[in-house]
């Protein structure tokens, strides 16, 4: 097997992501199921990913206005630490 199906622990991660959201393709399922064969951690990240994604969308979080500019706030802040 050559190299092009073996993928870092930071790609598998960041292909489960896409993947949680239905934007990794074929071929990028095909190398994160590879990594996850031989990858405990990675396994380990994908089904807590899985988890917090089901309990996410499972049950809505009633936040008041104060809140939700608080949290959004905070996402934009981190998000543009990850954008640079």
């Amino acid at each position: 097997m050559s190299n092009k199906f073996f993928i870092p622990c930071k790609e598998a991660n960041h292909v489960c992501d896409k993947t949680q959201y239905k934007e990794a393709t074929l071929w990028e399922k095909i190398k994160l199921n590879i990594h996850l064969l031989y990858c405990r951690a990675c396994r380990k990240y994908t089904k807590n990913n899985a988890k917090l994604t089901k309990l996410v969308t499972k049950k809505p979080i009633p936040l008041d206005a104060t809140s939700k500019e608080s949290l959004q706030a905070a996402f934009e802040k981190e998000l543009a630490k990850h954008q640079q």
